[in-house]
């Protein structure tokens, strides 16, 4: 069983999907990679079809059904003692890995998340705006502190993730994860993480109509369930 599994989603990332692999490869850990591809349009499929590793794992959704039914499809093909989301783009560091996994041993904590807002985020304006008022808005729905509920990186045990009943096939699945590991009274740590965020023009961002999204999910799992 290897210490972590290291789930991508991926849709129409050509530019930058073997150099993701490449990256998550070179870290000094026991990992397996499982690539979902989410019915990519471009050259992505070609290029996942030339890579072969021992512990690399792909599979491939007939459909674009979603970033949250890709890690759902990572999560159920997943092996390792620790499971992790890393967005098939550059913006994540992949060597903080090693970071998040000290910081759930050393704090004890069930989920630890990547936070990219504790220093040295000089990115886009508006998607820095937008990320403090929805993490606002669940802090004060859960009565929680945390600092970047929407990082990509969250860290747990896979038995913490199973246990979770996710279902979100969307971005919601962010949301979902948070407000339903709060509503359980999971202990919920947050180290800083590497970013370096791409434009609107050089990739897929939250908009507007997302942000709506996840406000109402938050509302539904808060009061729902």
């Amino acid at each position: 069983m290897p210490l972590i599994s290291v789930i991508v989603p991926v849709y129409n990332e050509e530019k930058t999907i073997k150099q993701i692999i490449d990256k998550i490869q070179a870290v000094n850990i026991d990992k397996e990679i499982i690539i979902v591809d989410n019915s990519s349009t471009d050259g992505t499929h070609q290029i996942l079809s030339q890579m072969h590793y021992p512990n690399l794992k792909i599979i491939y959704h007939s459909t674009n059904r979603g970033k949250g039914a890709s890690f759902l499809t990572g999560l159920s093909n997943a092996s390792g003692e620790y499971i992790i989301a890393q967005d098939a783009d550059l913006e994540y560091d992949p060597n903080d890995y090693l970071l998040l996994l000290e910081a759930i041993k050393n704090t004890k904590a069930d989920l630890v998340l990547g936070a990219r807002f504790f220093k040295g985020y000089h990115g886009l304006l508006a998607h820095r705006m937008g990320n403090r008022f929805l993490t606002s808005t669940l802090n004060f729905l859960f009565g929680a502190k945390l600092n970047d509920y929407a990082t990509c990186y969250k860290l747990a045990r896979r038995a913490i993730f199973n246990s979770l009943g996710l279902a979100a096939c969307g971005f919601d699945i962010d949301v979902e994860i948070i407000c339903k590991a709060l509503r359980r009274g999971l202990r919920i740590s947050e180290v800083h993480a590497s970013y370096h965020p791409r434009s609107y023009q050089e990739g897929k961002k939250i908009r507007v109509d997302d942000a709506f999204a996840a406000v109402f999910a938050m509302l539904k799992y808060r009061f729902r369930g």
